[in-house]
């Protein structure tokens, strides 16, 4: 019974994470495993787990151990947060890795605790260069989510700044990254996400808009989404 709720599962996963012919997730595998599961492996495996180990799990073609790697990745790292020299190495196979973070939950619970801690006090000139030329959309969903975690130390420029380098890139899985951003710099300081929405709302992909007003009053979204806000 368990391995058909496993099968059913998988081919419910399948589907959700568009692995069809042409879809974004083409080819991805899935083995039906929930993420609290994963959590609990990781739990109890991932501080005996080595770099030889990880390097065998996140080149897997099932997405779950994937998943599984970055998750253990992101505990040592965390763990290591007293080693910069252990963590840099943690942040050196990441982005040595980051074909294989090629789906939007990979990147989305992963690039926020190591890439987006790792860079809030450092020059961020790679990730401003995965924003503009990232090899694939995976890298530069990487760079704009790992500005979740500079956004919540009140840190805003560099998201605002990325917003702009991606502001017409036509695929929705980086309008709608762009588009969480901008809510989350907006539930924080609702004045600076207007500001920068008055000269651009009117050029930006729909959905990254709608994601952006999320939290406006339906009359403010209104007046967004028919371009009735005055300069």
């Amino acid at each position: 019974m368990l391995d058909l709720q496993n099968a059913c599962q998988a081919e419910t996963l399948k589907r959700f994470f568009k692995t069809g012919k042409g879809q974004y997730g083409e080819g991805d595998l899935f083995l039906g495993i929930k993420v609290p599961q994963i959590r609990e492996v990781v739990k109890k495996y991932g501080k005996t787990c080595s770099d030889t180990q990880m390097e065998s799990l996140i080149k897997s073609p099932y997405h779950e151990i994937r998943l599984c790697a970055l998750l253990v990745l992101v505990q040592k790292y965390g763990h290591a947060k007293k080693d910069k020299d252990l963590q840099r190495q943690y942040i050196d196979f990441y982005l040595s890795h980051t074909s294989y973070v090629n789906n939007w939950d990979l990147v989305d619970l992963s690039c926020y605790h190591l890439t987006g801690d790792w860079y809030m006090d450092k020059d961020k000139t790679l990730l401003y260069d995965m924003a503009a030329h990232g090899k694939n959309i995976w890298e530069q969903r990487i760079a704009m989510v790992s500005s979740m975690q500079w956004i919540r130390h009140h840190q805003y420029d560099d998201c605002l700044q990325m917003a702009d380098i991606l502001l017409h890139h036509p695929h929705d899985l980086i309008q709608k990254a762009v588009g969480w951003m901008l809510r989350e710099v907006g539930k924080r300081d609702e004045l600076l996400l207007k500001s920068f929405l008055r000269t651009r709302y009117r050029h930006m992909p729909r959905t990254m808009l709608r994601y952006a007003i999320e939290k406006f009053s339906p009359q403010e979204r209104d007046k967004y989404l028919k371009g009735k806000i005055t300069q």
